[in-house]
């Protein structure tokens, strides 16, 4: 083997981060570095090598497992520097550097929190519920507060608490409050400004040491009035005030508005007024103004206002009020020597001295806009305070111009305006005080009137880092104009969005900002610009997309180890995972040991070389009866987390327990809202027989603990079903054997049932090569996220039957080969997430199903709409037709006949519509040859389609004879033809018409009517031929001599065609039309009986007629007889009796069967007149009479009264009525002579009808001895057979 194969140069897989830490605080630098063999490492400061041993208080260096560190302790400033670390192998050498910057957090000396008695007590501070990086708004209040614990609670004693912006004091005014209550400190920022963005820092002072915490506030703009306006600059600030004279400065705004700023505004106000007074006419590009015209004595504030095209921003926050006054006025002690102050001695009389000319003249500022002289006051000057003329020259010319004669300056400083741009000028300063005016002071050089400071350039490359889930650290080189540069700000853009928004609205120094309130998983670009007061650099070049996501930190240390299983020489260590992951997947476990005698524990040793993946792990090689703790270390990407807490000391002796020992290793994956998969390790331990099984055993939170299953799984996994959503569960497994069940295992944490927004699961997917693979996607893949696929939960190894595939957070799990070999469940784990896993179990139906569709993409069935058909068209041709489904502009066709390629030529013609999808193929005609399989063969790409049709025998015989006579009716049709053949119709008044549609006919084309063959002429009275299209011939009322065959025959030059019928058929249609238009019975009363009768359009003496009572034909006699009057059918019953009373029906034949119409004459229901009336009425002239007739029938009968066969009509004479369905009555008043006659009273239903009749008489007076010798006046009734029913 080449040795040297193996070996590989240093490579720093994790390199060292820089730092930015306070003064006095610890700073450890961690990497990770890979090589073969393994390097040799070296920290540098400054490419001086560090002496860790030599400076054990100061550093301290640690190399394990390839993870190397460097500590620095209790940092001061000189501890700022750049770090290298050097890795040296055979390979050769390899650096990697960080920066350390340590920042002096408070003006006075800072120190750690030490315990240092006072009277006898150590104080320790902690603050709480510290306030966090906070956002506010202008104009807004915002409170931040912490809760303070100093122990031990000392009465009467109270820490120092100091608040601290950007590392400046903080005293109380009116922007600022602040409160103390003893256990809570508070800071108030009433109506928040720009100014008030910054760090903010809590610190808590005792006699033993101090402790601090910081946040970062923002404050964001106020909302403009006008879209488009600038926001107010910020960090207004008076300098250098004289007399007469001060000047103000101020920061630019980060929004420049929908325009760049043109100018200020820089307006003033005198302290206990509320008149703004505007100081320039013309906008000043500068942040920087010299004011002036100033009244000395008087306090004044000023603020500034931005410009744009749109307009003129707010106002900013007002600065602090500045008095106009000398200097040396605001000093104590004695003033200075060139204020002009005199003082008089003894030994020095007054006396007028003309003063010396002032000093050291220079040029401190110079704009376009003014230039800013200062210079000192002279050192003769007499007793006097003086005062001061400029004087100005234009280059080029010996003319000195006073520029100040009417108000000469007090103050050794002043601001001239109104200056040619691009001019060059000199000045020089006279002093004057009572005794007359000096000599000019030496001139200055000559300056021409611009811009002297230029525009910073743009920041150097910006470089975005993660950090927190909503922050991003922003590192930038700084603009090559350092030394006028004032501050910077940093812009945001989510990716894609092109909108820019400001991080900070305060400038910052340095050249690292972090970036706070960021969405969590938006990429973001960031850009930098510098500002200084001569105005805005152009911006840097946007950085690379950064997602804003927690950066990976050293993960914490792992929980409760414990010992789960010993023998004589070993033991099984078990621990859980930390709590904090770091934001990395967890890689592994260090683990180390450490004996125990009484109270002396020895040194922490090194267990494992490699990396342990699991929570368990079997420590072999241990002496039998000895003591050991254990401790375990994680390791992620960032490095090595700190040591567990030790285990507890246990005894390495031998297991003694017949039963297994419990199952360790104990960890879960796709958790659902019902269900949830468990894994979990063998116990190292059998007892005194194999492990034959497990049994799951499972409990909600506050619940009991249950059996999963009846019957042991030999798997060392199990998906556990029946969850409720939002549950909390915890589970725990048992290994048994021969001998018995173990003891439990450790319980796993608890495991809430819900399945996470987002979650995916495996799919399967056949793609169009009919390759058939498992996909996962995982859309929170972290940095260094992995896909690892198992089968039964088990690491693949055989790469043969699978190939895994990874782009971005899409894994495919491709099978090579299918077959049963590979059924089983396949489980996929996505690394450095929070449990994303997913399962698929794959069984022989479902690869079976999958198989199938594989064969069906890797040799795809063109699909067809409708398969071939054939049909008949114009002229007999035949058309064989399909359509498809779904095909390319690429699919071909064959046409086969017979196995054999047939072409478009003189008997075939072919097409195939694309657009339709439609394949079509014509014969003109079909011949004996044409018999067999006609076959559309398709292929596009990879795709086929075969559709067939086959023509033999009899379905050949029926196509080829439709075709033939098609082809013939279409010959036919070229000359006068038949449209519709000769038929025949029956009216319903039972005329028959015969008739027939004729076409294509011509003046000069005959036609003719023939019956037996015997030509009919057109005067036949009997049969009326009628020679018109459609030809038309009617017979009225069909009788047996019209009975024949009848022939129609056209012809002329063209050609001949005929039609025939025979009428034999039209009598059983005239009996049809006959029996279906019968009445339904119907019965009238006469004086002998009853008659039924129906009623038909026509009659004549062939047709059937039967009659029937109560299913059985009547047998005629004089009493019961049956016949025809004219089209009426009657059944006469004489002196009916009950033997008469049943069903009647008459049956009526119509050519095929019978039509039959019933009666009922049960006469359960009929309407009766049951009694009431007489048969004869005598009644006297003049009388009234009243007759009463009681009815019954069911339904209630309808009720009249008769004269003399006439309906009477209730009115003043007669007097009808019907009451409660059964009282009929009759009132005739005054009766005369004609009410004489014969009376009857009507009752009908549907079943019947009856009619009682009573003869009325009226005489009078004088043969009352005739009537009273008559007898009885009312005879008995007498009742007529009229009904239809008993």
């Amino acid at each position: 083997m080449n040795l040297d194969s193996l070996t590989h140069p240093a490579e720093f897989v994790v390199k060292p981060r820089g730092q930015t830490v306070w003064e006095g605080k610890d700073v450890t630098l961690h990497c990770t570095v890979a090589g073969w063999p393994k390097p040799r490492v070296a920290w540098y400061k400054n490419n001086v090598l560090i002496d860790a041993k030599a400076h054990p208080e100061k550093y301290i260096t640690e190399s394990n497992y390839n993870m190397h560190s460097l500590e620095i302790k209790k940092c001061d400033f000189t501890d700022t520097a750049e770090y290298r670390i050097s890795a040296l192998n055979v390979k050769g050498e390899k650096s990697a550097f960080a920066s350390v910057i340590i920042k002096s957090r408070f003006p006075t000396s800072s120190h750690p929190q030490v315990d240092l008695p006072e009277h006898g007590v150590t104080f320790r501070t902690t603050i709480i519920d510290k306030f966090g990086v906070a956002f506010g708004r202008e104009g807004e209040t915002m409170s931040l507060g912490c809760v303070v614990i100093v122990y031990p609670t000392v009465k009467r004693y109270q820490p120092e608490v100091v608040w601290y912006r950007n590392g400046v004091v903080l005293a109380p005014s009116k922007w600022v409050q602040m409160h103390w209550s003893g256990k809570q400190a508070t800071l108030t920022l009433v109506h928040l400004n720009k100014e008030d963005e910054g760090l903010y820092t809590l610190r808590v002072n005792t006699k033993s040491g101090f402790d601090t915490h910081s946040a970062y506030v923002f404050v964001r703009d106020a909302d403009v009035e006008v879209e488009g306006l600038p926001v107010a600059p910020l960090d207004v600030r008076c300098h250098d005030a004289n007399k007469d004279y001060v000047v103000v400065t101020w920061k630019q705004p980060a929004v420049e508005g929908s325009s760049p700023i043109l100018g200020y505004f820089i307006d003033r106000c005198e302290v206990g007024t509320q008149h703004w007074a505007q100081c320039n006419d013309t906008p000043v590009k500068y942040a920087r103004f010299p004011v002036t015209g100033l009244v000395e004595g008087r306090s004044y504030v000023f603020r500034v206002r931005a410009l744009n095209r749109s307009g003129v921003s707010h106002p900013s926050r007002v600065s602090d009020p500045v008095v106009a006054m000398d200097p040396s006025d605001r000093a104590p002690g004695p003033s200075a020597p060139w204020t002009g102050m005199i003082k008089f001695t003894e030994e020095d009389p007054t006396v007028g001295v003309v003063p010396g000319p002032p000093s050291d003249l220079a040029v401190a500022e110079a704009t376009k806009s003014y230039v800013v002289l200062g210079w000192n006051p002279p050192v003769q000057r007499g007793h006097e305070g003086v005062v001061y003329y400029v004087e100005k020259c234009m280059v080029g010319t010996d003319t000195w111009q006073r520029v100040n004669t009417g108000m000469p300056v007090k103050s050794p400083r002043f601001a001239l305006f109104d200056l040619a741009e691009g001019k060059s000028y000199s000045f020089r300063v006279r002093s004057c005080n009572s005794a007359g005016v000096s000599e000019p002071s030496q001139e200055t050089k000559s300056i021409t009137v611009a811009d002297r400071l230029d525009l910073p350039s743009a920041p150097g490359p910006v470089v975005a880092i993660r950090n927190t889930a909503s922050s991003v650290v922003v590192t930038y080189g700084a603009s090559k104009e350092a030394q006028t540069l004032l501050r910077y700000y940093i812009e945001a853009s989510v990716v894609g969005s092109e909108v820019w928004v400001p991080c900070n609205n305060k400038p910052v120094k340095g050249t690292r900002f972090e970036c706070h309130g960021l969405n969590e998983g938006d990429k973001y670009v960031f850009r930098v610009k510098a500002v200084n007061s001569a105005g805005y650099s152009t911006y840097s070049g946007d950085s690379e997309a950064c997602l804003v996501k927690a950066c990976i930190t050293v993960p914490s240390p792992p929980l409760t180890v414990t010992m789960v299983e010993r023998v004589r020489d070993c033991m099984v260590v078990s621990w859980r995972a930390p709590a904090n992951t770091g934001g990395a997947d967890i890689r592994g476990y260090y683990l180390d040991y450490r004996t125990v005698k009484g109270s002396i524990k020895s040194q922490w040793r090194e267990i494992n070389v490699k990396i342990i993946t699991g929570t368990t792990y079997k420590v072999e090689n241990l002496k039998e009866n000895t003591l050991y703790e254990f401790q375990v270390r994680a390791v992620n990407q960032a490095g090595i987390s700190e040591g567990s807490v030790p285990s507890a000391a246990t005894e390495c002796k031998e297991w003694t327990v017949a039963v297994p020992g419990p199952p360790h290793g104990l960890r879960v994956q796709e958790v659902r809202k019902d269900s949830v998969v468990l894994l979990w390790e063998p116990p190292t331990f059998d007892g005194r027989g194999a492990v034959t099984g497990y049994y799951v055993d499972i409990k909600e939170e506050k619940g009991r603990w249950r059996g999963v299953q009846d019957r042991s799984t030999k798997q060392t996994f199990m998906k556990i079903t029946g969850l409720k959503e939002g549950k909390s569960y915890m589970l725990r497994v048992h290994a048994k054997n021969v001998v018995g069940v173990g003891g439990p295992s450790k319980t796993s944490d608890p495991i809430v049932a819900q399945t996470r927004p987002g979650t995916n699961e495996i799919v399967v997917d056949v793609d169009d090569n009919g390759v058939i693979s498992l996909i996962f996607e995982c859309s929170q893949m972290a940095q260094g996220s992995q896909f690892v696929w198992s089968k039964d939960y088990k690491a693949l190894t055989d790469t043969s039957r699978l190939t895994v595939q990874t782009v971005g957070g899409k894994s495919r799990a491709i099978f090579n080969d299918p077959s049963l070999e590979d059924l089983g469940t396949y489980s996929c784990f996505v690394t450095n997430t929070d449990g994303v896993s997913a399962s698929y179990t794959l069984t022989e139906e479902g690869l079976k199903r999958l198989l199938e569709i594989s064969h069906e993409h890797q040799y795809p069935i063109i699909p067809f709409k409708s398969e071939m058909a054939v049909e008949l068209q114009e002229k007999g041709r035949v058309r064989f037709w399909a359509q498809v489904a779904k095909f390319t502009s690429n699919c071909q066709v064959q046409y086969i006949f017979n196995d054999n390629i047939i072409t478009q030529g003189k008997k075939y013609t072919m097409n195939f519509d694309k657009s339709t999808g439609i394949i079509e193929m014509f014969m003109d005609s079909l011949e004996v040859t044409d018999e067999g399989t006609f076959t559309f063969n398709l292929v596009d790409g990879k795709g086929t389609g075969r559709t067939s049709l086959v023509l033999i025998e009899e379905e050949f015989a029926e196509i080829q004879k439709k075709s033939e006579f098609e082809r013939a009716e279409w010959v036919r049709r070229q000359g006068p033809h038949f449209v519709e053949y000769l038929s025949f119709e029956v009216t319903p008044e039972c005329n028959v018409y015969l008739k027939c549609k004729v076409g294509n006919m011509k003046t000069d084309t005959e036609i003719s009517w023939l019956k037996d063959g015997i030509e009919i002429a057109e005067d036949d009275e009997d049969l009326r031929p009628v020679f018109s299209t459609p030809s038309f011939l009617s017979l009225l009322q069909l009788s047996k001599k019209d009975a024949g065959v009848y022939e129609v025959t056209l012809w002329d030059e063209r050609g001949k065609d005929k039609t025939m019928l025979n009428l034999t058929e039209a009598g059983d249609e005239m009996f049809r039309v006959i029996a279906n238009s019968a009445t339904e019975l119907k019965v009238e009363s006469t004086e002998h009986g009853i008659i039924l009768s129906t009623n038909v359009v026509h009659y004549f003496d062939e047709l059937r007629v039967g009659w029937l009572h109560k299913e059985s034909k009547i047998s005629y006699s004089d009493r019961v007889q049956c016949g025809v009057t004219g089209e009426q059918l009657w059944l006469k019953i004489k002196e009916p009796t009950n033997k008469d009373k049943g069903k009647y029906s008459i049956d009526i034949f119509d050519g095929k069967a019978n039509v039959k119409k019933v009666l009922d004459l049960t006469g359960k229901n009929r309407a009766r007149v049951v009694g009431g009336l007489p048969d004869v009425v005598t009644i006297q002239e003049g009388k009234s009479l009243n007759l009463t007739g009681n009815v019954w029938g069911d339904p209630v009968p309808e009720v009249s009264w008769v004269k003399n066969d006439k309906q009477l009509v209730s009115d003043d004479h007669y007097t009808l009525k019907f009451e409660h369905g059964k009282f009929a009555s009759m009132t005739i008043a005054a009766v005369t002579a004609t009410d004489s006659g014969k009376y009857a009273l009507v009752v009908k239903n549907k079943y019947g009808t009856e009619a009682g009749e009573f003869t009325v008489s009226v005489y009078f007076p004088e043969d009352e001895e005739f009537a009273n010798n008559s007898g009885v006046l009312a005879l008995c009734k007498h009742h007529l057979w009229v009904v239809t029913e008993w």
